[in-house]
């Protein structure tokens, strides 16, 4: 009879750099939501914070269909009666190009207090420059 292993003590957390230059949207938030799960390594276990740090650069610089630019909306409420409000994509490129890639990444998370827990391991920056550098990131191919 095999017994389970079980994770015991807090795993070694590694920062990975992914730089989002001319990478599609949804390839990108796949494999970023992989490393913040934890599922790349060998001793995943579903509900146990295996996951590493992810900052993602150049957000700004995402490659994406013109046809998402202008039909793909983004929707959030105030808390308030009638308080929608929305955005389309390419305007949300504009002002904050970072909440497009939190928003995809968000959809492959958990929905739940984990999922809420993993998400805070996340930068995403619209530039090249990042306060990340003390963590000494590994660059990731992406």
């Amino acid at each position: 009879m095999e017994k389970t292993y079980v994770i015991k003590g807090k795993p070694v957390n590694q920062w990975y750099l992914v730089d989002a230059r001319n990478q599609k949207l949804g390839r990108l938030a796949t494999k970023v939501a992989t490393i913040l799960l934890g599922k790349h390594k060998p001793t995943y276990s579903p509900g146990v914070m295996m996951g590493d740090y992810v900052v993602v650069i150049n957000a700004k610089d995402l490659q994406i269909d013109q046809r998402h630019l202008d039909n793909k909306m983004y929707y959030r409420h105030s808390g308030y009666p009638s308080g929608i409000k929305s955005i389309v994509m390419r305007e949300l490129m504009k002002v904050h190009p970072e909440r497009v890639i939190r928003a995809a990444v968000w959809g492959m998370l958990p929905h739940n207090k984990f999922g809420r827990k993993l998400i805070k391991r996340l930068y995403v920056y619209g530039g090249e420059h990042h306060p990340h550098e003390g963590q000494k990131p590994q660059l990731m191919k992406a």
